[in-house]
């Protein structure tokens, strides 16, 4: 009786800190601040400027304008409460914080690979079948596409987290990241109770590998039909609008297997950590940069609003 078992007994959470030092507190706290800052300007500029450019009313920068939400909403549920406890020392976290940091942070994961599934298909159809482009990707096609990405990231979000803060928790509070997930969670539960979330989180990885193959798959037909593209220009352009979204990919599909597959005999916690961060904030603060130093469009309408913006003022 003298260990907790049930979750509800449990009013809070404590944190991995980011550093032992005073110092090195400070430093990760304007380092986190440079980053959210870094991520917060490139994808609102995105945000902020694909609606308001009509030649950018295309597909492809629709879904950008999607995959650049989710990687403010990434950024925005796991850095700011890091960069607080380093900032007051402090290493808690409410109860109902932790559900929350749970729930946003898988919605907007879920939400950027569904997206990021959703533009290879867009890219698949631009290259390989472009007569077909126009009429299989409307507006209201798109619309629908993104609704349903969004609606599943809800769903495997919501069913997630009731699944992981049903389960009753035997192992104190303490949680081995900066930010709450669920497989440091699951420490904490009796062994006996967390097959349950282990057969949904089964499902979801189905999920996300049929997802994979599609790209894989994808990607061997658009370089096949790049390679018989006639003229150099025609390939460059080709390459151009798919190198950035396979970059993207890439880097959130390393990262998050770097996180949550790697060798037990090698963890550690300063790894744990380090990996943790490198699959949480370096994608969201990237990726915008992959999309907008490479997308010639992209920049040439940036440049044009802020210009109007400058003349008007």
């Amino acid at each position: 009786m003298a260990e907790m078992s049930n979750s509800s007994s449990i009013s809070h959470f404590l944190l991995l800190p980011l550093a032992d030092t005073r110092q090195l507190q400070l430093l990760h706290f304007c380092l986190f601040l440079g980053i959210s800052l870094a991520a917060l300007l490139a994808n609102g500029l995105i945000i902020s400027t694909v609606p308001c450019s009509h030649h950018l009313h295309t597909p492809m920068f629709f879904f950008l304008l999607n995959l650049a939400l989710t990687d403010l909403g990434t950024i925005c549920t796991t850095v700011p409460k890091a960069m607080h406890n380093s900032l007051w020392d402090t290493r808690n976290i409410s109860y109902s914080g932790c559900v929350a940091q749970v729930f946003f942070f898988l919605f907007f994961m879920s939400a950027e690979y569904s997206l990021l599934t959703i533009m290879c298909y867009d890219r698949y159809f631009s290259i390989c079948k472009p007569l077909h482009y126009g009429t299989l990707l409307g507006s209201r096609a798109c619309a629908h596409m993104a609704a349903a990405a969004w609606a599943s990231a809800f769903l495997n979000a919501l069913l997630h987290t009731a699944n992981t803060f049903s389960l009753p928790l035997c192992q104190g509070n303490a949680l081995g990241g900066f930010f709450c997930e669920i497989p440091q969670i699951l420490k904490l539960s009796c062994s006996k109770f967390y097959l349950r979330e282990l057969g949904l989180f089964a499902v979801s990885v189905c999920l996300a590998f049929a997802c994979f193959v599609f790209i894989v798959f994808s990607y061997v037909q658009i370089f096949r039909a790049v390679l018989r593209i006639p003229s150099e220009q025609g390939r460059h352009k080709a390459f151009s609008t798919c190198l950035p979204h396979l970059a993207v990919v890439s880097l959130f599909l390393s990262t998050g297997t770097l996180a949550y597959l790697k060798l037990p005999s090698i963890s550690s916690p300063s790894l744990d950590l380090a990996l943790s961060v490198l699959y949480s904030v370096v994608p969201p603060a990237l990726n915008p940069l992959i999309y907008s130093l490479r997308n010639q469009e992209l920049k040439a309408a940036l440049w044009t609003l802020m210009t109007e913006r400058f003349q008007e003022h």
